[in-house]
């Protein structure tokens, strides 16, 4: 996966000129600091990178040159990447499961941070880092509608056990804090509201008092036409909400967005190989590729058509069933997207909002998924 040294106007004139063969995904700086610095500004509270997301240099590079100066880390060679290009940032190693030689190479490299959701992981922390100046965060579970998939179904502490954890947490004389994650791309911001009502409480019965208090990530990033992102409001009620329920005891904030900071700031190229029977459309892309997400959480319909010369396709939609380079049959796209009936092969195919587990899923299988990223001006077509 290269990263080309040109800065282009925008994918347009790249497609144009260039008549790539392969994806490419266009990279927006300007768009990656402008999300940076509208969480920045909104949330009330310190704002950490979910670094899974989107872990390209150039996307953690302009983050860190924005403002972010918290980052979480699921794995060593998160910790190492973050060392490496913003030495000085907080790291959160927030993935509840971790191997011994894991824990101890994140206390190598000065991480003060962690997340669990049981008891023998607890074990494991208490045994290996030293408690002195060292944040534990619980990190509990609820059932939770309007996110795209429940993270509860692999993390999280009951609300019983998160109780008991806290409590061993603050005995064995870590920093005592919470954590939880209302689920991938929620879109409706009441769905924070339960979970840190239901906080207060578990810290209440606990007899704790908690430092910090980690919303998660969640906040989504704009997939849909129809569906704007109503990030102030989320914002806004997560502050409302913390003071009701924690009262004189509020902890201080911390959120760690990934797909709302990277997704809007990369749009994906990908080009018609084949229009099959005027039914079925084949891509150099799919879900081997750069589009691994779309069958897990729904498409994204920000889709614009453009011809080899860089003029739109400006066809009546009509339903194509899509597919991508590979010779295996799973690798299409879910449901029909409404694409311009004069589609043709050679044309690109272009989606907004491509950033977020695009460039870590790509894969080479059956030799395809070679993908390159160009530094754009602008994303506007």
């Amino acid at each position: 996966m290269g990263l080309s040294k040109t800065i282009w106007t925008n994918p347009t004139e790249f497609l144009r000129s260039q008549h790539p063969d392969t994806p490419v995904l266009f990279f927006s700086p300007s768009r990656a600091q402008a999300a940076a610095r509208r969480f920045i500004d909104g949330f009330p509270g310190m704002v950490t990178y979910a670094v899974k997301s989107n872990p390209t240099e150039v996307m953690v590079e302009n983050l860190a040159a924005a403002g972010i100066r918290g980052y979480d880390c699921a794995s060593p060679f998160e910790i190492d990447l973050i060392r490496r290009l913003a030495p000085d940032a907080a790291i959160h190693y927030n993935n509840p499961v971790r191997a011994r030689h894991e824990i101890a190479y994140a206390v190598e490299r000065g991480v003060k941070s962690y997340s669990v959701d049981s008891k023998s992981e607890l074990a494991k922390l208490i045994e290996m880092v030293l408690a002195e100046g060292t944040e534990i965060s619980v990190r509990f579970k609820l059932p939770v509608a309007g996110a795209a998939y429940n993270f509860g179904a692999k993390f999280g502490a009951t609300s019983e056990l998160a109780v008991e954890l806290l409590k061993t947490v603050a005995a064995a004389g870590y920093i005592p804090s919470m954590t939880f994650h209302p689920g991938t791309q929620c879109t409706d911001p009441a769905a924070w509201e339960a979970y840190i009502r239901e906080a207060a409480v578990i810290a209440a019965d606990a007899g704790v008092t908690i430092a910090r208090l980690n919303v998660g990530g969640g906040f989504p990033s704009h997939r849909l036409n129809a569906v704007e992102p109503q990030l102030e409001e989320t914002f806004a009620l997560i502050d409302r909400v913390a003071s009701e329920a924690f009262g004189a005891d509020r902890p201080l904030l911390v959120c760690e967005p990934g797909r709302a900071l990277c997704g809007d700031a990369f749009a994906l190229a990908a080009r018609v190989k084949a229009v099959r029977d005027d039914l079925h459309l084949f891509l150099n892309d799919g879900v081997y590729g750069a589009l691994a997400e779309l069958p897990l959480i729904g498409v994204i319909d920000r889709i614009e058509v453009l011809q080899p010369d860089g003029t739109r396709r400006a066809g009546e939609p009509a339903p194509r069933i899509v597919f991508g380079p590979t010779c295996d049959s799973v690798d299409r796209l879910p449901g029909e997207l409404m694409l311009p009936e004069d589609i043709a092969e050679g044309d690109y195919v272009v989606w907004q909002g491509m950033g977020s587990y695009s460039t870590v899923t790509n894969t080479r299988f059956n030799g395809f998924g070679e993908l390159q990223i160009a530094t754009v001006l602008g994303l506007t077509l």
